[in-house]
C-alpha cells in the first residue's frame, strides 16, 4: 500500500514542480511571438455574434496568449517517459515500481492525451495566425467534432475488438451488455466530454475543475487496484495544478484547444477504463456526477440553442452557464471559486458512489 501511494504521489509532485519550473520559459516564448488572437470576438454556437460574451471579454482576448495547455501535457509526458526511461536504464525494484507506462492501463489514455494535444495545438496555431477577424484560421467546429468523433470510434473499436469491452456497469451490481454498440457509445461519450471543453472561458476555471475530476478518477482507479492508471491521473492533476499556478487571475495564458482537447478526450478514455470490464467499476455511470460542472456547461449550451430555436428567446443571458453568472454581475473570481467548490464536492460524491455501487 505504501509503495502504491508513493507511485501515485511522487510523480504528481514531480509533474507540478517540472511544470512551474519551465513555464516561465514557455510564457516568454508565447509573449515574444504574440501567440494570441489578433482580434477580439467570438461566435455563438448558432453562428451569430456572441454579443454578451464579447462585451464581457473584449479587453482580455487580445494580448493574452493561447496554448497554455502545453504546460499540462508536456509536464505529464516528461514525468511518464522519465519514469519509464529510469526503469530501462537503471533497472531495480524501485524504478520498476515507479514506472506506470503500461500497455494494460496507460498506453491508450496517454496516446489519446498526446493526439488531442497535437490536434489542439494545430488549431491554436491556426487560430492565432489566422485572418485576424472573428473567423480566424482555426479549425471549424464541424471539423473538430468530426475529428473527435473519429478518434472516439477508433478508441471504441480498440476497446471492443482488442480488449473485449462490450458492457458497462450499472447501479446495484447490474451489467448492461452492449456488444458492438460500445463503439459508437465511446464516440458519443468523447464528443459529449469534448463539448464541455468550452468551460475554458474564465481565468482559473477550467484548471480547477479538471484537477478535481482527474483527482477523483485517480482515487477511483486506486480503489479498483488500477495503480498505473491512478498514477497517470495523478500526474495529470500535478500538471494541471502547475498550469493553474499561472492561470489564476490575472491569467498569464489560456489553456485553449491544446489543453482542453487533450484533457477531455483523455477523460472519456479514463471513464471507460475504470468501468466494469477493465476496472471492475462504474467509471462511465459516475462520469456525470464527477464532472457535473462540465455537464452544466454542455447542458446550458444545448438548452440555450433549443430555447432560441423553438421559443425565439434566450434562456440565459449568455451560454455556457458560467458566463451567464458573469452577465448577472458576478465577478470572475466568484464564479471560478464557486465552481471549484462544486467541482471538489462532486468529485468526492462521485468517488463515494463509485465505491458504494
Amino acid at each position: 500500500m505504501t509503495g502504491d501511494a508513493i507511485k501515485i504521489f511522487l510523480p504528481m509532485a514531480l509533474a507540478f514542480i517540472i511544470g512551474i519550473t519551465y513555464t516561465p520559459i514557455l510564457t516568454d516564448f508565447l509573449y515574444k511571438h504574440k501567440l494570441w488572437k489578433q482580434k477580439a470576438g467570438k461566435k455563438a454556437s448558432d453562428g451569430s455574434d456572441a454579443v454578451v460574451f464579447n462585451a464581457l471579454h473584449k479587453d482580455k482576448e487580445v494580448g493574452t496568449p493561447r496554448m497554455g495547455g502545453i504546460v499540462i501535457w508536456a509536464s505529464a509526458t516528461v514525468v511518464m517517459l522519465g519514469m519509464w526511461l529510469l526503469s530501462k536504464f537503471f533497472p531495480n525494484p524501485l524504478t520498476h515500481k515507479l514506472d506506470f507506462l503500461s500497455r494494460s492501463q496507460t498506453w491508450i489514455p496517454f496516446a489519446t492525451l498526446l493526439l488531442g494535444a497535437l490536434i489542439g495545438l494545430v488549431d491554436d496555431y491556426l487560430e492565432v495566425r489566422g485572418s485576424g477577424g472573428h473567423h480566424s484560421g482555426g479549425l471549424s467546429l464541424k471539423k473538430r467534432l468530426a475529428i473527435v468523433g473519429t478518434i472516439g470510434l477508433a478508441v471504441g473499436w480498440w476497446f471492443y475488438v482488442k480488449l473485449g469491452v462490450m458492457m458497462i456497469g450499472l447501479p446495484f451490481g447490474y451489467i448492461l451488455t452492449l456488444g458492438w454498440v460500445i463503439v459508437p457509445l465511446c464516440a458519443l461519450i468523447m464528443l459529449a466530454v469534448y463539448a464541455s471543453g468550452v468551460i475554458d472561458g474564465i481565468d482559473g476555471l477550467a484548471g480547477g475543475i479538471f484537477a478535481s475530476i482527474f483527482a477523483a478518477y485517480a482515487g477511483i482507479a486506486f480503489m479498483q487496484h488500477q495503480i498505473d492508471l491512478a498514477a497517470f491521473c495523478a500526474v495529470l492533476v500535478g500538471s494541471i495544478l502547475a498550469f493553474l499556478w499561472y492561470n489564476i487571475p490575472p491569467a498569464r495564458f489560456y489553456m485553449s484547444e491544446t489543453g482542453s482537447m487533450a484533457l477531455t478526450l483523455t477523460l472519456a478514455v479514463v471513464a471507460v477504463m475504470t468501468d466494469y470490464k477493465l476496472g471492475g467499476g462504474y467509471g462511465v455511470i459516475v462520469l456525470p456526477i464527477v464532472a457535473l460542472p462540465l455537464v452544466l456547461t454542455v447542458g446550458s449550451n444545448i438548452l440555450q440553442l433549443l430555447s432560441k430555436k423553438f421559443l425565439g428567446k434566450k434562456l440565459f443571458h449568455v451560454a455556457p452557464l458560467h458566463h451567464h453568472f458573469e452577465a448577472l454581475g458576478w465577478p470572475q473570481y466568484k464564479v471560478t471559486m464557486r465552481y471549484w467548490v462544486l467541482g471538489v464536492v462532486m468529485a468526492i460524491i462521485g468517488m463515494i458512489v463509485a465505491v458504494g455501487l
